[in-house]
C-alpha cells in the first residue's frame, strides 16, 4: 500500500523501491489492453514473461489440494497459470477496483472460474483468509510489513514464493558476515527458512521498475522457537545498533544500561525474574506482528551503521549503584565469550544463546 506522499512531492508518484518519478501529465506510460494506464504509484508492475511466471509456478510445489494466496493479480498472468495449475482455490487481494474489474472480465465463463474469489482490499489491512501457499508478485514499499504479516498468519502456512526488490531479497537470506546482515535477516530468519530462487531482471516486467527484482522462498519454522518476540527484538535491536561494535561496548552504554536495568528491577519486583516454563510456544502471533509497524528501520538499513551519540557509564555513575549491573552484564558477556565478538558475525544459534544467559541472569529486554 502506497504511502501518503508529501506537499514536497505532490506531483510526483512513489515508485517500487521508494524511488520518485515525475508525473507526466498528458499521455504516454504503460497501459491495460482497455486503455487504463498503470499506476506505479501502487507498485503495479506486471509481469509479462511467461516462462518466468511457469517458473515461479514450478518453484511453488502447488497441490491438488492447496488454497493458493494470490497478492496483487494485477491483470491475472499469475492467477492463470495458478488455475491451470489444478489447485484448489486462489484468492487474490487487490487494492486497485480497476484491476479487479479486469480479473473479472478475464475470467467470465472461464471452466475454472468457480475456483477464484477475488478480495478488493488492502493486504496489510484486510484479515487474510485460510491459505496454504502464497504467491506473490508484490509492490515493493510493502515488502516489510507484509512479510511480517504473513509470518504471523494462524494457522500457519506451507510456503511464500514472493517477488521483492533484490537488495530487499538479498537482505532477508543474507548469513552472518555478509554486508547486508542486518536486523531484517536475523528476525525473518527466526522465524522461517529463506532461500533465493531467482535473479528477475526488470525487463521482465510491464512498464519496467527501477530496480531488478528476486524471487525469495519463506518456509515458516514449525514449531515456533520457543522464546518472546518481543525479549528476541529487545535484543537485537540493541545489538545490530551498530552492528560492527562489540557487544561489549554496545552493552556498556549509559542508555542500555538504564533501560535493562529498569527491566531488571521491575521483573524482580513482580517476582518474574526466571520463566520456569520449558518447551511451551513464547512467541505468540500478535509478537510477530508487532514487527509489521518497522517499515523503515527493519526493511532497509545500511551498512554504515547510525551513529550513535551515546556514551559510556562513566565513574560518576558509580555512586548510584549502576557499577555493580554494569559489572553484572559484562560478567554475562564474558560467561558466554561475546563481549568481543560483534553482532554482524553472530548466528542465529549465537542470539539465542545469548538470550537465554541474560534470561537466566533475570535480565530481560521487553
Amino acid at each position: 500500500h502506497p504511502q501518503p506522499l508529501s506537499r514536497s512531492t505532490k506531483n510526483n508518484t512513489t515508485m517500487a523501491g521508494g524511488k520518485i518519478q515525475k508525473k507526466r501529465h498528458g499521455g504516454g506510460g504503460a497501459r491495460l489492453q482497455g486503455g487504463i494506464p498503470f499506476e506505479k504509484s501502487k507498485g503495479q508492475h506486471i509481469l509479462r514473461n511467461p516462462a518466468l511466471v511457469d517458473s515461479i509456478i514450478a518453484k511453488a510445489g502447488l497441490k491438488p489440494t492447496d488454497t493458493v494466496l494470490e497478492i496483487g493479480p494485477g491483470t491475472g498472468n499469475l492467477t492463470k497459470r495458478l488455475l491451470e495449475a489444478g489447485v484448489k482455490a486462489v484468492v487474490a487481494v487487490e487494492l486497485d477496483p480497476r484491476m479487479v474489474l479486469e480479473l473479472s472480465r478475464r475470467f467470465q465463463g472461464h471452466p475454472l472460474s468457480s475456483r477464484l474469489k477475488v478480495i478488493q482490499g488492502d493486504v496489510l489491512k484486510c484479515d487474510l483468509p485460510y491459505f496454504d501457499i502464497c504467491v506473490a508478485n508484490i509492490p515493493y514499499q510493502i515488502s516489510s510489513p507484509l512479510t511480517f504479516k504473513l509470518l504471523s498468519h494462524r494457522p500457519i502456512f506451507r510456503c511464500a514464493v514472493i517477488m521483492f526488490q533484490r537488495e530487499f531479497a538479498m537482505r532477508l537470506v543474507a548469513q552472518p558476515g555478509d554486508t547486508l546482515y542486518c536486523r531484517l535477516s536475523v528476525n525473518v530468519q527466526l522465524l522461517s527458512r529463506v532461500s533465493h530462487l531467482l535473479k528477475v531482471g526488470r525487463n521482465n516486467f510491464r512498464p519496467p521498475p527501477k530496480v531488478d527484482s528476486s524471487v525469495v522462498r519463506i518456509e515458516p519454522r514449525k514449531p515456533l522457537p520457543p522464546v518472546s518476540f518481543k525479549e528476541w527484538d529487545g535484543l537485537v535491536r540493541i545489538c545490530f545498533n551498530r552492528k560492527n561494535k562489540t557487544l561489549g561496548s554496545l552493552f556498556k552504554q549509559k542508555r542500555v544500561l538504564e533501560l535493562l536495568e529498569k527491566n531488571y528491577k521491575t521483573m524482580q519486583s513482580l517476582q518474574l525474574a526466571q520463566d520456569s516454563g520449558t518447551g511451551e510456544e513464547k512467541m505468540s502471533p500478535y509478537d510477530v506482528a508487532l514487527l509489521a509497524n518497522m517499515v523503515e528501520d527493519l526493511s532497509m538499513e545500511t551498512s554504515d551503521e547510525k551513529e550513535d551519540d551515546d556514551m559510556e557509564m562513566d565513574d560518576a555513575d558509580a555512586a548510584d549503584g549502576r557499577t555493580s549491573f554494569k559489572e553484572k552484564i559484562m560478567g554475562i558477556l564474558q560467561q558466554g565469550d561475546f563481549a568481543e565478538k560483534r553482532s554482524s558475525k553472530l548466528s542465529q544459534v549465537d542470539f539465542l544463546y545469548l538470550l537465554s544467559l541474560f534470561n537466566k541472569a533475570g535480565i530481560h529486554f521487553s
